[in-house]
């Protein structure tokens, strides 16, 4: 990328809210749905049906904005946004213009919502990308275009959806991957929105410019509409940062224009001239009354959950986890529960951590199945590893023991009495087997005391051997040290 210019890239992310039904009608919100089934004379458009607002999308909506920091206005409205499209049955969408529900906000950064290969080169740590608003609308239909027709299934048509816009503070590829990663994040921890961008439950439209270095005059900005991937926006500016500089290099005047992303060739294509603001002529929707927000902001409050960088900050304070342990653990929601499940009775929650971010992650990742359906309940997790903290068994019994727990689904307790592993940690009868390896061992008791500290290993081995593995090797260092020293 040329670095003679710099990026300016702003994002509008849509979210389909977590609804039963849709923005303005009673029809069911349903994903994979036999196509035009779920729709009614409001969702469709037909003259004389009346809009009733759905109560759930605003208070969904107010929460996301408690979430990223916003403003809440003490009244929103809903405004016609007026267009021509075939997936648009009435000519014109309720949204909001002047008066959204959630003003300001900002999304912070963090480095694990990189992508890998981008966590050891971030040029901004900790960076917070502002928000401009959240406002709440009704999706469109869905088109399909076929070889010699286009198809548009209604049933998206009214879906409550909110569109997030974000200040134009995004500076590279890299950080509109970050950004969507942690706003992916919220929706799914608030239980916003299941954010599954390959349903369409959040997509993406970016508003790009490039400009000389040393100049403050941003460039022409143009859009590219409707990603559906996280990686593939970060695909797309990629590839359109660098056609933009070419062509101003090249002295050609680039046109405010929408550009569709073509992932199989990487590359971006026109679509239209862009349209401004005042050719969507918004005006009040003259069925719909303004809102007061003052009882839908108390609810939002009662609901707002723990945030992902406010778990990642207790979980080092409480479990004494590192931070980049506790980052991956608050990435994902179901880890996170199954961590904060299997570490609330453990002796040392970090030993769960780590079990849990190598062995078991391992042993998932292997059986393709994630935290939600894995053989091992956090319990019976939290009980292996303290049968290992304990000195009952040691980490290598205990490796034995997790590989059957997973496949057998038996108790840790259960498999270590089956297979006779439960280590021995009696004095007496360690102290016994010590006496017997220090006996076999003349030469290597000679080294240990000539200075070569290492010898004691031989002699420990011993003892493992009389022991059949089962001695407590912390209990045998310690007892093997203090006699060898008298």
């Amino acid at each position: 990328m040329n670095s003679g210019y710099i990026a300016t890239i702003g994002l509008e992310v849509h979210v389909q809210l977590k609804t039963r039904t849709k923005m303005f009608c009673a029809c069911a919100v349903e994903y994979g749905g036999e196509p035009n089934t779920n729709v009614c004379p409001v969702c469709l458009g037909l003259p004389g049906a009346l809009p009733v607002m759905n109560d759930e999308a605003l208070r969904l909506t107010v929460l996301a904005g408690l979430m990223l920091g916003c403003e809440i206005p003490d009244a929103c409205k809903f405004d016609r946004k007026n267009y021509f499209y075939p997936d648009m049955p009435k000519n014109y969408q309720i949204s909001q213009y002047d008066l959204p529900l959630c003003l300001g906000g900002g999304v912070p950064l963090h480095d694990l919502a990189y992508p890998k290969d981008a966590q050891k080169t971030i040029a901004t740590k900790d960076k917070n990308i502002r928000l401009t608003r959240i406002h709440l609308e009704e999706d469109v239909a869905k088109s399909f275009h076929l070889e010699t027709a286009t198809g548009i299934d209604f049933n998206r048509a009214g879906t409550p959806l909110m569109e997030i816009v974000s200040e134009a503070e995004i500076a590279s590829p890299e950080e509109a991957f970050a950004y969507l990663t942690v706003l992916q994040q919220v929706m799914i921890y608030g239980g916003i929105s299941d954010a599954d961008m390959e349903k369409g439950q959040m997509r993406c439209d970016v508003n790009i410019s490039v400009r000389p270095v040393g100049t403050d005059q941003w460039g022409t900005k143009i859009e590219l509409k409707n990603l559906n991937s996280i990686s593939g926006v970060r695909r797309a500016l990629a590839f359109e940062i660098p056609r933009q500089i070419a062509a101003r290099e090249a002295g050609v005047v680039l046109d405010q224009e929408t550009r569709r992303w073509d992932d199989v060739r990487g590359e971006t294509t026109l679509m239209r001239i862009k349209e401004s603001a005042h050719d969507y002529r918004y005006f009040p929707d003259p069925d719909l009354l303004p809102v007061k927000t003052a009882d839908i902001l108390t609810d939002a409050r009662s609901r707002k959950p723990e945030l992902p960088w406010e778990k990642r900050s207790r979980y080092v304070a409480d479990f004494g986890v590192t931070e980049y342990d506790a980052a991956v653990l608050a990435n994902d929601l179901a880890l996170s529960r199954y961590f904060e499940t299997a570490a609330r009775g453990a002796k040392k929650p970090k030993s769960v951590a780590n079990w849990m971010l190598n062995d078991l992650q391992s042993a998932l990742s292997g059986a393709d199945r994630t935290i939600t359906d894995c053989p091992i309940a956090p319990t019976a997790l939290d009980a292996l590893v303290n049968l290992i903290d304990d000195g009952k068994i040691n980490s290598k019994q205990g490796k034995e023991v997790f590989a059957e727990m997973f496949t057998s689904g038996k108790a840790a307790a259960v498999i270590v009495k089956e297979k006779g592993l439960e280590q021995v940690s009696d004095t007496g009868a360690i102290e016994a087997l010590c006496d017997q390896a220090i006996a076999a061992s003349p030469r290597a008791v000679a080294e240990y005391k000539a200075g070569k500290l290492a010898a004691i290993n031989a002699i420990k081995g011993q003892v493992m051997k009389l022991s059949k593995g089962q001695a407590n090797p912390t209990l045998v260092s310690e007892i093997l040290e203090k006699k060898l020293a008298s």
